[in-house]
């Protein structure tokens, strides 16, 4: 008999009132996987086969919006889903109703709200019964609470923003499973070295039972970072050129881009842009797709223009951009960019799609395809909150950003060849790649930013919303007066959600934010030649530690956002709230 392996993943849900969603599964074998939901909304897909796994992303079509009905997976018609002996609720898709129909207001004839909970960089917890020496996981934590608390608010959409998996931290049962399939002792080591030891990665972070069953009732974005594949993934044309010199890593690096695309990539999609993928159905369409998709990662290694990871999302009145800032990076010294220039322009064209200021629609991506825009009465934009996904943040510690900016400089030879030298081994040493290490990208990110925020039908909020430091905090940007935009923009950066926190990085970003060092961060600006950023910046929150994950609520042009930290409390875990704020007073 065909068993369920991995999943279900609840991944979209319609939020124009279309009644859609769609579930991703992987199975142990050949089958056709259906979708049974209560209200008779039905969907079935058969599996498509890749390096000896089997997935389906089964699209569900007849929900009724505005209403939440429980569901079951199937596969060649015998229930695999939920178990038998599960004490877990009904998995569950709630369908919103559209806005501005009669089922989306409330009583009071508010627009619902929409609740948005984001975090990264979660390394997969101990198994049941273990010690865990990093603190309890907030996803897992999160979980329980759903699963327990039958009155406890959900979250309507989880943001994963990089580091879903570790490539090259495993866990001591993960190296078990390595040491059983190779000698360890020869490279990679205990990293993982092919596609077959990224699905035990995948395994390890969405078996545990409660995030298992989470992950099936709300839905779900993803978007990689550099553990994803490897640390400091891309950091620079001299580490690609090391890294491409390694016996090994050619097989990481496809292994990497396959398994994203299977476990992450496809979930992010609409049905509709499922169906027009073409590389999507010609893997379905073979026996094996394990050829094809290889070529497809292969390309995308050689030429990382020719694919977008990047997409949108629309929850009603919210925009989603989930950006990547990882593989569509342009690594030459003389045109180093974080965003390659077809990215650039797609993600202004995302930003601006059916805004009456622009007084034109975006031009239609062409490596992927995106919702159109939908008509908005004259001076009402198309989104009230506009959320900016990418897993490396936009504003740092002032002290880090002049590190990085400063060190970008050095290594494009700004005082010389000795100079660009130390500075290329310091980025590698201290990892200074986010987007203050791309100057050129940093000045344009902001500069749109600000074109988003402004204008007659400017949103009430613009949000960029990242992780990757190991921290939570939030900042807020200021421009000269003719360039303030009317939105208020924060940088809302909320990881891990488990991992650890070293003493000396938590020193070193408290200090980032101190003015004794903003002025040495100044003087090394000057050193390098750089000129001063148009936007300024501080910290109005934070710096939080732990394990966490950061909650907005968007109702109408209102925004709060709540902090949760996952504490251990008489030998439970327990999410507890360390800080909540209006956004738009």
């Amino acid at each position: 008999m065909t068993g369920l392996r991995l999943g279900p993943l609840l991944r979209y849900v319609d939020f124009d009132g279309g009644g859609t969603a769609s579930v991703w599964v992987e199975t142990d074998r050949p089958a056709a996987a259906e979708v049974r939901c209560a209200d008779g909304a039905y969907g079935m897909s058969r599996t498509f086969h890749v390096a000896g796994h089997h997935y389906a992303v089964v699209p569900v079509t007849g929900l009724t919006p505005g209403t939440t009905t429980a569901y079951d997976v199937l596969l060649d018609g015998r229930r695999v889903w939920p178990p038998a002996d599960s004490a877990l609720p009904p998995s569950t898709i709630h369908s919103p109703a559209a806005p501005g129909d009669s089922g989306s207001p409330d009583a009071s004839g508010d627009e619902a709200a929409l609740r948005v909970s984001f975090g990264s960089c979660r390394w997969a917890a101990p198994a049941h019964g273990e010690p865990d020496p990093i603190g309890p996981d907030a996803l897992d934590t999160l979980a329980k609470r759903l699963a327990r608390d039958p009155d406890a608010v959900r979250p309507d959409v989880l943001l994963l923003l990089g580091d879903q998996v570790y490539a090259d931290e495993t866990s001591d049962a993960t190296r078990a499973r390595l040491a059983r399939r190779r000698d360890p002792a020869e490279p990679p080591g205990e990293q993982v070295a092919d596609y077959e030891e990224y699905t035990y990665l995948y395994d390890e972070s969405w078996s545990d039972p409660d995030v298992r069953w989470l992950l099936s009732t709300v839905p779900s974005c993803m978007i990689f970072d550099d553990h994803d594949l490897i640390d400091d993934w891309n950091t620079s044309a001299a580490w690609l050129a090391d890294m491409r010199a390694q016996p090994w890593w050619q097989e990481r690096v496809l292994s990497g881009l396959m398994s994203y695309w299977v476990y992450q990539h496809l979930g992010n999609l609409t049905p509709e842009e499922l169906a027009a993928d073409e590389l999507y159905a010609a893997v379905r369409a073979e026996p094996d797709g394990t050829d094809l998709l290889r070529r497809f990662a292969t390309e995308a290694d050689r030429d990382p223009a020719c694919v977008r990871w990047s997409y949108r999302r629309d929850f009603g009145r919210t925009r989603l951009l989930m950006v990547d800032s990882r593989g569509a990076r342009v690594l030459e010294e003389s045109k180093r960019a974080m965003l390659d220039e077809g990215e650039e322009r797609w993600l202004r064209d995302q930003m601006m799609a059916g805004r009456n200021a622009t007084g034109q629609q975006a031009e239609q991506p062409t490596r992927q395809p995106t919702d159109q825009p939908t008509e908005r009465p004259s001076g009402q934009g198309p989104y009230d909150h506009l959320l900016i996904g990418t897993s490396l943040p936009w504003l740092l510690p002032p002290f880090i950003h002049d590190v990085e900016s400063w060190d970008s400089a050095l290594c494009r030879g700004e005082r010389g060849p000795r100079w660009a030298r130390f500075g290329e081994k310091l980025r590698r040493a201290a990892d200074l790649e986010h987007w203050a290490a791309f100057p050129d990208s940093f000045d344009g990110l902001s500069a749109l930013i600000a074109e988003a925020g402004s204008g007659p039908d400017a949103p009430a909020t613009v949000s960029v919303l990242s992780g990757d430091v190991h921290h939570a905090y939030i900042a807020e940007p200021t421009w000269s007066a003719d360039g303030a935009p009317d939105a208020r923009v924060l940088q809302l950066t909320c990881s891990p959600v488990h991992n650890s926190v070293p003493g000396w990085i938590k020193l070193g970003f408290r200090l980032g934010w101190s003015r004794g060092a903003r002025r040495l961060g100044h003087a090394l600006t000057r050193h390098a030649r750089i000129r001063p950023s148009a936007v300024n910046w501080r910290k109005t929150g934070g710096p939080w530690f732990g394990n966490q994950l950061m909650t907005l609520t968007l109702q109408a042009r209102s925004a709060n956002l709540q902090l949760a930290q996952a504490h251990a409390r008489s030998g439970k875990a327990e999410l507890v709230t360390v800080e909540k704020r209006s956004l738009t007073p």
